[in-house]
């Protein structure tokens, strides 16, 4: 039982997203996140509101499968998959984190430096996130679809757009983690 409990090596992963992506270039279909978003959104009768929401949801409403699945595959995975030892990060970054002042989540998924309600009480922590998830929504638009979307469908289907996207997700990232995030955490 160890073997279902513990850390998957990341080929049965990468196996399982490949075959799923057979299936659905098969059937002539993609995968993004944020497109159900959309379709959520449509189906609620934000058309009424919006052009961008007018669409025909029922063509796409085979996609919302794979957000239920994410979502109880998710609590599936966490509360009977999982052996209690929760994250573990590498020494190297918590001891990064830590003098960013941020805490190691120490099994949590998430540091209350981020995402904690203290911190969504202060004003640096709100803009925080009301700014990252705006830039988030935006770039997504903007770039005609999220990380999933690009790097795993987009990429399984040969398309130029996606690997400028894909390379721009890893240059943002990596800006982010070097640069930025350094300036937004500043202890001193």
């Amino acid at each position: 039982m160890e073997y279902i409990y513990g850390t998957w090596h990341w080929s049965i992963s990468g196996f399982l997203i490949g075959m799923t992506m057979l299936i659905l270039i098969y059937f002539g279909k993609s995968f993004g996140m944020s497109s159900n978003l959309r379709t959520l959104c449509s189906m609620a009768g934000a058309g009424k509101f919006s052009d961008f929401f007018k669409m025909d949801w029922r063509e796409q409403k085979w996609s919302l499968a794979i957000v239920l699945g994410a979502i109880v595959g998710g609590f599936i995975a966490y509360h009977f998959l999982s052996n209690g030892s929760g994250v573990n990060l590498n020494p190297d970054t918590i001891t990064q984190l830590q003098s960013l002042g941020i805490d190691a989540p120490n099994g949590k998924l998430l540091p209350d430096a981020l995402f904690s309600i203290e911190t969504l009480q202060s004003p640096k922590g709100f803009a925080i996130l009301l700014i990252g998830g705006l830039l988030i929504g935006f770039g997504t638009r903007y770039a005609g679809g999220c990380t999933s979307g690009h790097a795993i469908s987009g990429l399984s289907n040969l398309q130029l757009p996606s690997l400028v996207a894909v390379i721009g997700f890893f240059i943002g990232g990596l800006v982010m983690a070097n640069f930025l995030l350094p300036i937004i955490f500043k202890t001193t």
